[in-house]
């Protein structure tokens, strides 16, 4: 079948769909449900999808917002965003049997705020205000963080000390946005000074780069992943800086004939929270419509992996992870 006198095609984007930070935290749910049974708690969507939180949720796992919600002394795991140090507090408190399933890169963002908050520095933090991951990270300083989410909010930054000023990222941001900050708190702290390594994780650079690769050979970009998850939401928005509409869909039932009008090539990728059998019923639905050619674009291989939770890790041969 052909559009606008061309065949219709299918780029399906690589890499794509679940990080090394989403497998190890659905791992930890899973194995502590074969490990001690349900209910396990986990405080907030341990990954921001729907169908992945769905899904552990038939398993046995019960998610509740506050730790108020967990029985004394239960289990419960935090999820892959962090949490704060009055989160861990009152974990302790209430006797609470912790496994952390916080994503190694999100720890090493909270660890920097620490140790920058220790050497008397004012830490700028850019990140969306009430993200899982960044109200874990500003209670990690309260009193020396400041957030940001644009570069009118750096016109407006008043520094105690302009000599002693950091910045910190959220590690799913849009990685151009996150320049035009850093450029701006550059040029109004000309002593300010990043980690040593980007914050912006991995795979959300990566499959930002994808999607800035593939946007001028297709007409529309389908992003599979949920409306609250943040990397999948910048995957939108690259593109669509790139002059190509974008979708951001939870799955193949969210599609509508609209996308594709005149739409000759579909790119198609996941944000990093989503499964890889909700691409595959995406790609099926997308072959129905006509869209017959298929190909592959690998932009970047990714061969990483995080060890679980020092309290998991002897049981890893029990290991079932969610559909991917």
């Amino acid at each position: 079948m052909r559009s606008n006198g061309r065949e219709k095609k299918i780029i399906l984007l690589k890499p794509r769909g679940f990080c090394a930070g989403v497998v190890r935290a659905i791992d930890v749910v899973k194995i502590a449900l074969d490990l001690y049974g349900a209910p396990i708690y986990v405080r907030k969507e341990i990954v921001h999808n729907r169908h992945v939180v769905d899904e552990l949720r038939r398993a046995g796992a019960i998610f509740v917002e506050e730790l108020s919600e967990v029985p004394e002394g239960a289990r419960v795991i935090f999820s892959a965003h962090g949490v704060s140090p009055a989160v861990r507090e009152e974990a302790k408190e209430r006797k609470l049997q912790v496994i952390d399933a916080t994503c190694p890169l999100v720890t090493k963002v909270h660890l920097e705020a620490v140790r920058f908050a220790k050497q008397g520095h004012t830490i700028v933090l850019i990140g969306h205000r009430d993200h899982d991951e960044v109200t874990g990270t500003l209670g990690e300083a309260p009193q020396s963080t400041i957030l940001v989410s644009d570069a009118d909010d750096v016109d407006r930054l008043t520094i105690k000390d302009p000599e002693r000023v950091v910045y910190l990222t959220q590690t799913t941001l849009s990685l151009d946005e996150t320049k035009e900050i850093v450029t701006r708190l550059k040029e109004r702290f000309p002593k300010i000074v990043g980690p040593k390594t980007q914050d912006i994780c991995y795979a959300t650079e990566n499959r930002q780069l994808a999607v800035k690769a593939v946007a001028p050979l297709c007409q529309a970009l389908l992003v599979v992943g949920s409306n609250n998850s943040s990397n999948s939401r910048r995957l939108v928005e690259v593109c669509e800086k790139a002059g190509v509409p974008a979708y951001l869909l939870d799955d193949c039932s969210e599609v509508k004939p609209s996308m594709l009008e005149r739409v000759s090539t579909v790119a198609v990728t996941a944000g990093a929270s989503a499964p890889e059998h909700l691409v595959e019923e995406l790609i099926a639905h997308l072959k129905a419509q006509g869209y017959s050619h298929l190909e592959e674009a690998e932009i970047k291989e990714e061969d990483v992996r995080f060890t679980l939770p020092s309290d998991l890790e002897n049981f890893t041969p029990r290991l079932h992870t969610v559909r991917v």
